[in-house]
């Protein structure tokens, strides 16, 4: 893939959020992880959405609708989730195109770095 990254940072994909979907970097914050499981998912890189999830609350499985496709994301706010934390929040609007119509969906994500790495814990979703 080449061109803009899918998480709308505005950077290129190759210095965005492909290394951290090829597994040559680890995402640095909350941000970052976020930004990148977005890129999962507007790739369909499911194993890569598996690995940054936690253990303890990530589904037994996961399929992802291939008719849907994510084009935009705009973070919100963040609570912490920097370079010196443990735990972070990241609030989000991402937008997607399906045949059945566009919409958007909107989460309150929690993080937490384990081992030195970031994953995502949960969300609270909202209209």
């Amino acid at each position: 893939m080449s061109g803009r990254c899918p998480c709308s940072s505005g950077d290129t994909f190759d210095a965005c959020c492909e290394p951290y979907l090829r597994g040559d970097a680890s995402a640095p914050t909350a941000e970052k992880l976020m930004r990148s499981r977005f890129t999962a998912f507007a790739v369909a890189d499911v194993d890569y959405l598996r690995a940054s999830w936690h253990p303890d609350t990530a589904p037994a499985e996961l399929e992802l609708d291939s008719d849907q496709r994510w084009y935009r994301l705009d973070i919100l706010a963040t609570d912490a989730g920097g370079l010196f934390d443990d735990a972070g929040t990241v609030e989000f609007r991402a937008r997607y195109k399906h045949p059945d119509g566009a919409g958007s969906m909107s989460e309150v994500s929690r993080f937490v770095r384990v081992d030195g790495r970031w994953l995502y814990l949960d969300g609270i979703v909202s209209a």
